[in-house]
């Protein structure tokens, strides 16, 4: 695939590589721009990103517009595609292209010229009759694009504030091959079967009350399923070696000045008056294991010092943004900050990198590495970014790992590598992350005591392995489709009644199973068996136990298994003794 750069230069790019998914779509982008000016000429446009999955394009429309719109559109852009239209990049001063905006009558765009510095060349694409200001990059011609599809319209303010106009905002999907598209379009569907909201109301995991946006409430089922992976992430720390701490869920202002987030990322966070002084509640715990590690005078013997918190963090994110459990306002992060000397840098990486690899194959994920570079706003040294940036190049490499670069997209203190999951059907979701940091030990004045008796400045690790514990567990619903293996399932055992008269037993069966550590329901309503099976089944438990009168009287129970084969569900009568083996041996497995 050919991509046109901004420097005019045309270079082979993969649509799977970022810079070809990125030219892919935001070409796309103008595609759908040029068909709705052809359609409806009157139409203002505002701008139209590649995005993750795809792209959009925001327009001012003149009338009432809807999803049935999108047809005319999509065939006309399919028009546009046959006419094979070659792009071209050329560049206008400020004043040519406030002149040319103006005489187009985009005032958006107009908008968004004004902002930019006088001296500053702007960048121009066209493609046949359409052209508008872009950065790029885009594709070298449209005859590439094989498939479109738009997929939906959503409203959006214009840049995101309320107090702008409420533009109309469409979604698309393009792709090189007919058969890709007809892959995601599968993938989209059975992402609705498996919408992590839907499910996790099924199944009582989590709900979110109106009175709480984007503050996750979880239920009973969910409070075990969260428990087990929080047990989980204690026992694999524990043994690397990590001591737990808690910090304060907010602390003074003067903190997060010290740290850099009130410059930084204060929009993001929220903030209070305490008898007369600011507090802000913490969007992360790294500035409070900043003051846990300066309690005492540090050795290098000491080192390194890895301290994980599962800190409850608060964000202000947007009201539109939110999104059942993958985007809230409160979530437990996983956060470990690793205190270290210079010459522990590439073990305490690459110690990272291991356990965030045996976590993630324990669920049966495949991942990508991102190495995340300086942004435009950040803090420290040209030196200290370049020497965070090679050590985690170098640790990457040193483990036979592959990674892409995401060209300023750091941490505003450092570098980062981000460890993308890919789930079962194929979506990716950034969880994991490892960030290295010179600042925060400068900023907090921290130390230890060399060998040499002198004061030495420590390096520090930030790492997250879940990210959010919340998220994660809305991936895992969606990843597994809410039928948890049996070590994390929240019920692992529902015992089924054929009637009344064996109630006492099944009783008698749960006991015996939470005697011997076993999460078990039972059924014991008057309802018929098939009604109780069906049941069972839209649970998604791992093993159904049925018990009657020949359970009864032999001591034992029927056994149907959840993710057999269907012509193996059946694992007929056993005793009790069985059973408990057989789940403990799913729960390892």
């Amino acid at each position: 695939m050919k991509v046109l750069r901004k420097n005019g230069e045309i270079v082979e790019v993969n649509f799977e590589e970022q810079e070809g998914k990125k030219a892919f779509w935001h070409t796309s982008a103008h595609v759908l721009a040029q068909a709705v000016k052809r359609l409806y000429p009157e139409t203002k446009c505002a701008i139209g990103p590649a995005i993750e999955n795809g792209f959009y394009y925001d327009f001012d429309f003149s009338f009432s517009f809807s999803e049935e719109n999108l047809k005319a559109i999509e065939d006309e852009m399919r028009k546009i595609v046959k006419e094979s239209l070659s792009l071209q990049v050329f560049e206008k001063s400020k004043e040519e292209a406030i002149s040319f905006m103006k005489n187009a009558g985009e005032k958006y765009k107009l908008e968004l010229i004004e902002e930019l510095d006088d001296a500053e060349k702007i960048s121009f694409y066209k493609q046949g009759e359409y052209e508008e200001f872009c950065a790029g990059p885009h594709i070298s011609n449209v005859c590439q694009i094989k498939a479109i599809k738009l997929l939906s319209v959503a409203g959006a303010y214009w840049r995101g504030n309320e107090k702008n106009p409420m533009l109309t905002r469409i979604y698309g999907i393009s792709f090189p091959k007919v058969a890709q598209l007809e892959e995601y379009l599968h993938m989209v569907e059975e992402a609705k079967a498996r919408d992590h909201r839907k499910l996790g109301k099924e199944l009582g995991i989590f709900t979110i009350f109106d009175e709480g946006p984007g503050l996750p409430v979880f239920l009973p089922k969910g409070m075990v399923l969260k428990n087990l992976l929080i047990d989980y992430w204690r026992k694999i720390h524990r043994r690397d070696g990590y001591v737990e701490i808690s910090t304060p869920i907010m602390l003074e202002r003067s903190l997060w000045e010290t740290s850099g987030h009130w410059d930084f990322y204060r929009d993001s966070m929220y903030s209070l008056k305490v008898e007369e002084e600011d507090y802000a509640i913490k969007p992360m715990s790294c500035p409070g294991g900043m003051l846990v590690y300066k309690l005492e005078p540090r050795s290098y013997k000491e080192l390194p010092m890895r301290m994980g918190e599962l800190g409850l963090v608060h964000r202000n994110e947007k009201s539109g943004t939110l999104h059942g459990l993958m985007r809230v306002r409160s979530f437990t992060q996983d956060d470990a900050h690793i205190i270290m000397r210079e010459d522990q840098v590439m073990d305490e990486i690459q110690g990272v990198m291991r356990l965030i690899d045996e976590v993630y194959q324990k669920f049966g994920f495949s991942y990508e590495i991102e190495l995340s570079t300086r942004p435009e706003h950040s803090i420290g040294s040209d030196e200290d970014w370049a020497l965070a940036t090679e050590a985690l190049e170098k640790a990457v490499r040193g483990m036979g790992k592959s990674y892409v670069v995401n060209e300023g997209d750091g941490a505003f203190y450092g570098p980062k590598l981000d460890f993308h999951l890919k789930d079962s059907i194929g979506r990716t979701w950034q969880c994991g992350t490892i960030q290295l940091d010179f600042q925060l030990p400068q900023r907090f004045d921290i130390d230890y005591i060399g060998a040499d008796g002198e004061k030495h400045r420590p390096i520090m690790l930030h790492r997250v392995v879940f990210g959010s514990i919340e998220r994660f567990i809305g991936i895992l619903i969606e990843h597994y489709a809410g039928k948890f293996p049996a070590w994390i399932a929240p019920v692992q055992v529902k015992i089924l009644s054929v009637s009344d008269k064996y109630n006492d037993y099944a009783k008698k069966v749960a006991e015996y199973l939470s005697e011997n550590d076993i999460r078990a329901e039972i059924d014991i309503r008057s309802e018929k068996l098939g009604y109780k099976i069906r049941e069972a089944r839209m649970d998604k438990v791992p093993y159904m136990v049925i018990v009657g009168e020949n359970e009864q009287n032999n001591e034992s129970v029927s056994v149907r298994q959840r993710d057999a084969e269907i012509d193996k569900q059946e694992l007929g009568e056993m005793k009790l003794e069985q059973l408990v083996e057989i789940v403990k041996r799913g729960a390892n497995e």
